[in-house]
């Protein structure tokens, strides 16, 4: 007899098995199934193992300009393999810690490629052997992959995508970003600090496009004054690899057509969804370019089949996806007849953004142009890290927090932060607009000093010219 199950999730990572996690502790029987490594490519090959990579880079960094604190490091040096296994031994810590929160919620896990076949069956085909797996409801979180360029399919060895570039098999010298979007950027920033060559290449007129334009800004230039090339609004005409590098041509903005030689090449073009073989076609789930159309809580058009994570819409991010599972989760036990509980849709307006490049960038909401574009009479504040004793004493003065808001209303549209920690930092605004907050609480909110945090404050005052230390 085929396994019952309540909920069955299809893939294991921050969205599947935080859904999964939900849906037991709400007393559903939950199942999961996986094809590859628990935690998907988030905890495996994305978010956390790159982190552990840009810390290496962010510590080396500071090593060598150890005498702008006074201190003094000589015969500093880069160990990539060291670097790289550090980075694969948190991956697997993380791994294992998934593993135990499975059993300590008493979810099943089932090892294997899983496909839909009619409405509440599941075929898995893997360590067992195929079965067949039956639930009320199914959750599809099976993510996304790189997307490869059509004339050039990453090989592994002079070609990456991020995987490769996690787990290079040797250090690059001169090294070709393709994108300069948050994976981009940040593979980017960490070659060039373990003392690569780095070009990136951006197709549209500015880096980091989604963020506000004076972010983009700001980065160029304090990526080229760390001797990053940066090239916007020209494309990759064609790359040709062999056993010594790679050779790409590369169309400027201005139409100048060049040859250029570098050792390595990462693309970073973005995603594509793992919707293939799941069974999308064989249940009339409705699908554009492999993006699962869903309403709110996360119901495809199939009824018991939901959908999660970064084969939905974007943003694609894992946070997102983290928080689309306990919705859905969330809205199963309700149909199931739990009447404690009560989902709201999420709100995309207030989902932050984090490139953990150095500097950091991060941000939540609209920027000063879609504000302008979407109607609104907009305030805008401005406030430097310079005028940060904290950030001065860091030896980090560079980078600014921008905010914008509602003329009429005072209601917090956005927040855009480049410099130091701002990852950490933009989640108080985060919590503002969530609380659909405007710049009068924000205002009478008291701030610790001294703290990064206090420029949160200092931007907000500065859109109602009331700035203190500028």
């Amino acid at each position: 007899m085929a396994d019952q199950y309540d909920l069955l999730v299809l893939g294991s990572g921050p969205g599947g098995y935080v859904a999964a996690i939900r849906g037991a502790q709400l007393g559903l029987k939950v199942g999961i199934v996986e094809r590859e490594n628990l935690g998907g490519i988030c905890l495996n090959w994305g978010c956390i193992p790159t982190k552990a990579l840009l810390r290496s880079a962010e510590v080396l960094h500071n090593m060598q300009h150890a005498k702008d604190y006074g201190l003094a490091a000589d015969n500093i040096r880069a160990d990539l393999d060291a670097v790289v296994k550090r980075s694969r031994g948190v991956a697997k810590q993380l791994n294992q810690g998934v593993t135990h929160l499975m059993k300590k919620n008493k979810i099943t896990v089932h090892m294997g490629e899983g496909r839909m076949t009619a409405p509440g069956k599941v075929e898995v085909k893997g360590e067992k052997g195929t079965e067949t797996l039956s639930a009320k409801h199914v959750i599809l979180a099976t993510g996304a992959r790189a997307r490869d360029l059509p004339f050039s399919p990453a090989d592994g060895k002079r070609v990456w995508t991020y995987r490769h570039a996690m787990t290079p098999s040797e250090m690059p010298t001169d090294l070709l970003v393709i994108g300069s979007g948050a994976i981009g950027i940040e593979f980017a920033s960490f070659y060039n600090d373990m003392g690569a060559n780095v070009t990136v290449v951006e197709m549209l007129p500015r880096i980091v496009p989604v963020e506000d334009e004076d972010v983009s800004e700001f980065l160029d230039s304090a990526l080229s004054k760390q001797g990053i090339e940066i090239c916007t609004g020209a494309g990759i005409e064609s790359l040709k690899a062999d056993a010594k590098g790679v050779t790409a041509t590369i169309k400027r903005a201005s139409g100048k057509v060049e040859e250029r030689k570098y050792s390595h090449v990462i693309v970073a073009i973005g995603i594509v969804p793992n919707t293939e073989n799941i069974g999308l076609e064989t249940l009339g789930i409705k699908a554009e370019r492999g993006i699962v159309q869903i309403d709110g809580m996360g119901r495809t058009n199939v009824k018991g089949v939901w959908a999660i994570g970064d084969i939905t819409p974007g943003p694609w991010l894992a946070h997102k996806a983290s928080h689309e599972g306990v919705i859905a989760a969330e809205a199963i036990a309700q149909e199931l007849g739990n009447k404690d509980v009560h989902p709201h849709e999420m709100d995309r307006r207030n989902i932050p953004g984090c490139t953990y490049c150095h500097p950091q960038v991060a941000s939540v909401g609209l920027t000063e142009e879609k504000a302008k574009e979407a109607g609104y009479d907009v305030k805008v504040g401005k406030f430097p890290f310079v005028g940060n004793g904290k950030a001065i004493a860091l030896g980090e003065a560079q980078g600014f927090i921008k905010t914008v808001f509602d003329a009429k209303t005072g209601e917090l549209l956005g927040a855009h932060m480049i410099g130091a920690e701002v990852t950490e930092l933009i989640q108080g605004y985060v919590v503002g607009k969530t609380l659909e907050t405007t710049e009068a609480e924000l205002i009478q909110t008291v701030f610790p000093h001294p703290t990064l945090s206090e420029m949160m404050h200092e931007s907000v005052l500065s859109a109602y010219g009331r700035a203190i230390h500028i």
